[in-house]
């Protein structure tokens, strides 16, 4: 098995092999120290950063309020996963010298236009549209995907057949080659 692309990037072989072993390690250290299972997960994440976030500005509202009380507005091991997944990506792409700053991807640019603010506005809703689906799902794709799929959950293949099938959809109605 290659351990590298051809490009130069990650085995895709090797990076889901070891996120499956962390899957089975953050199950097995979880039941251990803390003696509940928890599994691999990240939109729960951003509602708790949202939540500390707010606690600054008002903290009253956020005791008051019912969704950050049953999540637990704190920092805790799958956020600090959350922040390892941002740091292993940079640490990944710039060993592998595919890191590149860019406001606006050449994919978007050559459908779009180089906007920048176009592009931040299509990010942040396409953010609040994710968000919505993953607390409508009850977790994110990366949740229903490993540990979901992990368990062998019936809704999870199914929400993950949903999220892949929107997906391509969604990518070859925005993405389509305009008439020449």
């Amino acid at each position: 098995m290659k351990w590298k692309t051809e490009d130069g990037g990650w085995s895709p072989y090797l990076a889901g092999a070891l996120v499956g072993l962390l899957a089975i390690a953050s199950v097995y250290a979880t039941t251990r120290w803390m003696h509940k299972t928890s599994y691999l997960g990240a939109s729960t994440t951003f509602v708790r950063a949202a939540g500390l976030l707010e606690r600054t500005i008002a903290p009253d509202r956020v005791a008051a309020n019912e969704y950050y009380t049953k999540e637990k507005v704190k920092v805790d091991w799958q956020f600090m996963l959350v922040l390892g997944i941002f740091a292993g990506a940079v640490i990944g792409s710039t060993t592998d010298k595919s890191f590149k700053m860019e406001s606006v991807p050449p994919i978007w640019r050559e459908r779009f236009g180089a906007s920048i603010w176009m592009r931040a506005i299509a990010a942040f809703v396409g953010g609040i549209v994710a968000m919505l689906g993953a607390r409508m799902a009850d977790g994110c794709p990366s949740g229903h995907g490993l540990s979901g799929m992990m368990q062998l959950s019936a809704s999870s293949f199914v929400v993950m057949g949903l999220f892949f099938g929107v997906g391509v959809i969604f990518a070859a109605l925005i993405y389509r080659r305009k008439a020449q």
